[in-house]
């Protein structure tokens, strides 16, 4: 059972889901980050549910998840390409940018995930556009651990769970219909793809600049 929240509130209380008693702590107190993760990565479907109730607030995504989960794949690059002789100053760059990039394309890739909303018959919710930008990128970030390792760097490709993760979570939280829903994730994820290469390119000119 889950219980709606007043504007004065600090908080918002989650239902609980199969038994647990999950509590999402809004405004002041983070979220449970280690047991969000889990969840969206082992129990997805029920947790996209959990998710739907909770606030699609920018600063509190970004702060309690996004910026956190992002430096994964950006302290793994550091480290790995660093020790693969890139040179510590490249991989440094290299680092800052991936971060920077891995931000960006949350925001951005919410703003396409609404923008895309009616064409498929979905709602129009950039709050719940950012929900779904977040929390559908778990995996991808997750799988830049494997940075670290260059001879592993093959296994980011795990990091595509993630497309399946926004197929789930798409119906939920946009409310498309589940025979558009395949498009919806594939017009999502080209585009969202697109403005990776188009930041990516930009973003070697710099790095590699003479």
């Amino acid at each position: 059972m889950r219980e709606k929240c007043s504007a004065r509130d600090d908080r918002c209380v989650r239902r609980p889901l199969g038994g647990r008693r999950d509590v999402a702590m809004e405004g002041r107190q983070p979220m449970n980050l280690v047991e969000r993760v889990k969840a969206i990565l082992l129990t997805p479907k029920t947790e996209w549910a959990v998710i739907e109730g909770e606030s699609g607030d920018a600063q509190y995504l970004f702060t309690n998840y996004v910026a956190i989960l992002a430096a994964i794949p950006a302290a793994c690059a550091l480290l790995g390409y660093s020790i693969a002789g890139l040179g510590a100053g490249h991989a440094l760059i290299f680092a800052i940018f991936s971060y920077v990039i891995y931000c960006i394309v949350w925001y951005v890739g919410a703003l396409v995930i609404d923008a895309l909303a009616p064409t498929f018959g979905a709602r129009k919710s950039l709050p719940d556009a950012l929900k779904v930008a977040a929390y559908s990128s778990t995996a991808l970030w997750v799988a830049g651990i494997f940075l670290l390792i260059p001879k592993l760097l093959l296994l980011n490709i795990l990091g595509l769970y993630s497309i399946y993760l926004l197929w789930l979570g798409l119906p939920v939280l946009m409310k498309a219909p589940q025979d558009r829903v395949t498009g919806y994730t594939a017009a999502a994820v080209i585009a969202i793809v697109v403005i990776m290469f188009v930041i990516a390119a930009i973003l070697g000119m710099i790095i590699f600049r003479d």
